[in-house]
């Protein structure tokens, strides 16, 4: 295991997440909520998915498509997400 590889995506994961919508989803639903520990457990494993899929795909994509052409990719895509937040269209 590469715990460089690890630590870095454990705190890249941990400090993206904190504050996001899905932080304060799971937060409303504990309040709202008697069975924290089942709102933590569907939480957890709905992450676990997400980030599971995330790997496959990204490593299936790598396999097709050069990483320079990702990063560029991801880069516009993040932009432009961010300039329809800015003018209200998303």
């Amino acid at each position: 295991m590469d715990w460089k590889v690890l630590l870095s995506t454990f705190g890249l994961i941990f400090f993206a997440e904190l504050g996001d919508k899905t932080q304060l989803t799971t937060m409303m639903l504990a309040a709202q909520s008697d069975a924290s520990t089942s709102v933590f457990v569907g939480a957890a494993v709905a992450l676990s998915l997400s980030a599971l899929l995330g790997v496959v795909f990204g490593e299936a994509i790598t396999k097709l498509v050069p990483t320079q052409y990702i990063h560029l990719g991801a880069g516009i895509a993040f932009v432009g997400l961010g300039i329809f937040l800015i003018i209200g269209k998303l």
